[in-house]
């Protein structure tokens, strides 16, 4: 109760102090509407930011009976897609099998019970943690490897173990690896243009696909992610910033978002790097939307998330998600609901 209380008091102040809010009685009269039309208590008008002076079309928002009826649909969703999109290791070792790229797979682990080359090795300790991810990183001559949950979402359960501070981070992360699932993989060498923006994470494009009832696939919209403050992470839900992509020209638009959890900052610039983000052109942006298409042929799943990191070789499938919340698209996207073809995904749904 108390945590949940803070989280309130912390928005309120985020909404309160924000100087692009319209005035007191245009927000209290919206958000009525909102609540009316959506049938729900109005979280989503304020969570989105509906309530800033740019926002004309709050009602083209999704509620969250609206993201349920999507997200729960078994027209749009078919479980043997769904569960192999939620474990990031059967993902991961199935499009490796069909030669679709994604950070390459070393070893994972269930609990104590370690697998790497065909063998299963049992680690029960932190030393022997450190002996292990020691011996991974010499015989795969790497000097850093990506720790990801098998069942994590939202960024969360992710460590990135490096050689040079070895063994600060697995006395950190120790006892959290040991007692639950991860997949282990090679860290990605992220494009240098990319890197000018921030290097310290791998910055992922989240594209929504929708495959029509005709069979046709369709790139819904696409934003872009990136860590700040020293994270390693980029997703939003991890507090990291992102802003919506130009589908045509592969460009970022504008100024960037961030939760309201996270203070909900709009930069024109990255905070670290100071790099400008309006009209920064994505690498290998046309090829992502190639590769995602037939990723979609081998998952055809009718609605998906998927994140795509960009090398200096082309771009890379880190995941796929059916269950996405669809909060971050539809403010990326500036409400989902003018969407051309998003009456037929609620008609489907």
């Amino acid at each position: 109760m108390k945590r949940k209380l803070s989280l309130l008091k912390k928005r309120l102040f985020v909404i309160i102090n924000d100087k692009n809010r319209k005035n007191l009685l245009t927000i209290l009269k919206e958000s009525l509407r909102f609540w009316i039309l959506k049938k729900e208590i109005p979280y989503f008008y304020f969570g989105k930011f509906l309530y800033r002076k740019e926002i004309t079309n709050y009602k083209d928002y999704l509620s969250s009976k609206e993201v349920d009826k999507i997200t729960l649909s078994k027209k749009l969703h078919k479980f043997q897609y769904s569960s192999l999109l939620r474990n990031k290791l059967s993902f991961a070792l199935y499009m490796e099998e069909n030669n679709l790229p994604v950070p390459k797979s070393i070893s994972f682990n269930y609990k104590n019970r370690f697998y790497y080359n065909s063998t299963l090795l049992l680690v029960n300790s932190e030393e022997e943690l450190l002996l292990f991810i020691q011996m991974i990183l010499r015989e795969t001559n790497t000097t850093s490897v990506f720790i990801k949950s098998i069942t994590g979402m939202g960024g969360y359960g992710c460590f990135l173990l490096t050689k040079k501070n070895l063994a600060q981070e697995i006395k950190q992360y120790a006892k959290e690896i040991l007692s639950h699932e991860f997949i282990h993989q090679e860290v990605i060498e992220q494009h240098t243009e990319i890197n000018k923006i921030y290097k310290r994470s791998v910055n992922t494009i989240r594209f929504d696909t929708y495959i029509d009832k005709k069979g046709v696939t369709h790139i819904l919209s696409a934003f872009m992610r990136f860590g700040s403050g020293g994270d390693f992470i980029d997703n939003g839900s991890a507090g990291g910033i992102y802003l919506s992509v130009d589908l045509e020209k592969g460009k970022l638009i504008g100024k960037s978002h961030q939760l309201m959890k996270y203070g909900g900052k709009q930069l024109e610039k990255h905070p670290n790097t100071h790099t400008t983000f309006d009209g920064f052109e994505i690498p290998y942006f046309e090829e992502s939307k190639l590769l995602i298409k037939k990723a979609v042929s081998y998952i055809p799943d009718r609605i998906i998330g998927w994140d795509i990191a960009i090398s200096n070789n082309g771009p890379i499938i880190i995941e796929g998600n059916d269950n996405n919340s669809f909060i971050t698209p539809d403010i990326a996207y500036g409400g989902y609901l003018k969407h051309p073809i998003f009456k037929e995904i609620l008609e489907e749904a």
